[in-house]
């Protein structure tokens, strides 16, 4: 048996209803006209009948043997039934007659056009079968001239039949390229299929990874218990953009000095996890096992481990690193106010907040920047730790003595660089300021609370562009 191709199955699929329907017609509809005979030639019409009974009869069997007969063959009996039948007719009819069954005859081949679907070669056989019979009928029987033959319909009527070779054809040619279009289109979508759902199982396997990646993550951060046992009153507001963050939070008590810092590494995400999770290891090995205490010295070992995690035969190859806020608190007895506390910047600032703190004296004997009457900013060095910053730069320290009541923020740059509001603009510092000190009569609890709604209404419909991270401590 010969292989097919998709395509001729489905051309197949659609001539078997079309040719269907032929045989209905002409089985049904065929032997009506005789109504059309026994006006037309009313001394015939009997003879006419029993030929279109005839062709009516085979064009049945023909479909109802149409699993055993090629469905082009289907169509043949009856178009080439009835073409033969009004051959016949043709020839015995005089001029009136034959100029009014010119209708019925054109009929027949601007039907076959809209309905029938087969190769060029069928319609060839059918027309050319139907000229021989016609020059065949006319001469054994029609009484009429060659010119009275052309003028009362044979002309039109050969016209119409080409006419309807082309259309047949066109019909078919535009049905088989649609065919193969939507076949072709099908297929695509088929390998699209597939190819989604390799994807989307590669995007779960890798979104597994990620989640066990946030686990270890998560798991390396302070636990909020280690800081309950040394401040009071404390929050840590940490909303990564991803799965897991490029930002983190670090904790360490030792030596009655207890340090908190606020580290945003490069990127987010994947990315920035990584780089973090060499950030809080290094930090572990600086100031819990090395003891190094003083944050300027802290942030000038950090720099130096994180360039040489990415140093690799002396040469520097990548330029990740991190902006940190870090403090150090000298401590008191436990749940009392600490001493005092050093803080040191790599491009994240503190904002330490006392009232009445911000006067030019204070701004000039602690060296911030004075926000309104109860706010001050520390800075730090603008050089961020790795990167291109300097193998053996010396960040810088800030000492300030401790009053009950004092509260302190360090932070990623996250929150104050968020889109939104009406116009769809940056958060900014000064915003961020003026909130902070319009919330200090809250609990640190319920800070966090008005932070984060105010943060979810700032963003609104808008993307979250950073990973968020503010921590505040008040003694």
């Amino acid at each position: 048996m010969m292989s097919t191709y998709p395509w001729e199955e489905e051309l197949r699929k659609v001539a078997t209803k079309y040719h269907i329907i032929a045989c209905w017609l002409a089985g049904v509809l065929d032997p009506l006209w005789v109504l059309s005979d026994m006006s037309v030639v009313p001394d015939r019409w009997q003879e006419f009948f029993v030929i279109r009974l005839v062709v009516a009869a085979l064009s049945l069997l023909g479909l109802a043997f149409r699993k055993h007969i090629s469905i082009e063959m289907v169509a043949v009996i009856p178009v080439l039934g009835i073409s033969l039948q009004n051959a016949y007719m043709y020839g015995v009819m005089d001029a009136e007659a034959f100029q009014k069954h010119t209708f019925a005859y054109v009929a027949l081949f601007i039907g076959v056009g809209m309905v029938v679907f087969w190769k060029l070669i069928y319609s060839y056989v059918i027309v050319g079968l139907s000229i021989i019979a016609n020059i065949v009928f006319l001469a054994l029987f029609s009484p009429l001239t060659v010119e009275e033959i052309m003028v009362n319909g044979g002309l039109l009527t050969f016209t119409v039949a080409v006419f309807s070779i082309l259309l047949i054809q066109t019909r078919y040619r535009l049905t088989k390229n649609e065919i193969i279009s939507r076949l072709a289109l099908a297929e695509s979508n088929k390998l699209l299929e597939q190819q989604k759902e390799i994807i989307e199982e590669k995007n779960k396997d890798i979104t597994d990874s990620i989640n066990y990646a946030k686990n270890i993550q998560m798991a390396v951060l302070p636990n909020f218990s280690e800081i309950d046992e040394v401040f009071k009153d404390h929050f840590v507001f940490y909303k990564p953009k991803d799965i897991v963050s490029g930002d983190f939070y670090w904790f360490g008590n030792k030596g009655g000095k207890a340090l908190i810092a606020a580290c945003d590494c490069t990127g987010h995400g994947v990315p920035g996890a990584f780089v973090s999770m060499i950030g809080n290891n290094l930090l572990n090995q600086i100031v819990l096992e090395q003891d190094h205490n003083n944050t300027g010295r802290i942030l000038s070992l950090l720099n130096d481990g994180v360039k040489r995690v990415f140093t690799r035969d002396g040469e520097q190859e990548a330029q990740d690193g991190m902006d940190m806020a870090l403090l150090s608190f000298e401590l008191g007895e436990r749940h009392t106010t600490p001493k005092s506390v050093q803080y040191s910047g790599a491009g994240n600032p503190l904002y330490f907040i006392r009232k009445g703190i911000a006067s030019v004296e204070n701004a000039g004997k602690y060296g911030f920047k004075p926000f309104e009457e109860d706010l001050g900013e520390w800075k730090g060095d603008r050089t961020p730790i790795g990167g291109s910053t300097e193998k053996d730069y010396a960040f810088a320290s800030d000492s300030i003595e401790l009053q009950e009541g004092d509260t302190m923020y360090i932070f990623s740059d996250g929150f104050p660089d968020q889109f939104g509001g009406e116009k769809g603009k940056k958060f900014l510092s000064k915003r961020l300021k003026k909130l902070l000190l319009s919330i200090q009569d809250e609990t640190m609890k319920r800070q966090k609370e008005i932070l984060q709604q105010t943060m979810a209404d700032w963003m609104g419909e808008l993307e979250q562009v950073d990973d968020l991270l503010v921590i505040g401590i008040r003694v």
